[in-house]
């Protein structure tokens, strides 16, 4: 009997250990590039396709693009996590690019995989 409890121990701390480590090793990166054309201010948030309203910055924050130049947003994912993008005029969810405001909309190419690398320069025109 105590045998078998030694054992069920150290199948338990086993599981936790390794399934620790699972996690961890799962832990990546996407760094985003976006450039607003637009003149008015634009709105973005980022959206995981794969873990159900998981968003980037969360909160109820968004990141801000206030001017023409290109902006990085460096995440943590997990890798293999597809993730897109929504962008759309403060204030006017109507006027958007990805999918859009609360990520409302489907898009064709405004997704990418978590694998520790970055996207294209994401160009926002009016």
């Amino acid at each position: 009997m105590r045998k078998g409890l030694i054992g069920a121990i150290l199948l338990v701390f086993s599981m936790v250990y390794f399934g620790a480590a699972t996690q961890s090793a799962e832990a990546g990166s996407l760094l985003w590039q976006f450039e607003s054309k637009h003149p008015n201010v634009v709105n973005v948030e980022l959206y995981s396709d794969t873990r159900r309203g998981h968003v980037w910055p969360g909160n109820n924050r968004v990141y801000v693009l206030d001017d023409y130049s290109v902006k990085t947003i460096n995440i943590s994912c997990r890798n293999g996590e597809k993730i897109c993008y929504g962008a759309w005029v403060k204030n006017r969810s109507n006027l958007y690019w990805g999918v859009g405001y609360k990520n409302r909309n489907r898009c064709s190419s405004c997704c990418w995989t978590c694998n520790g690398g970055q996207t294209k320069v994401i160009v926002l025109n009016p």
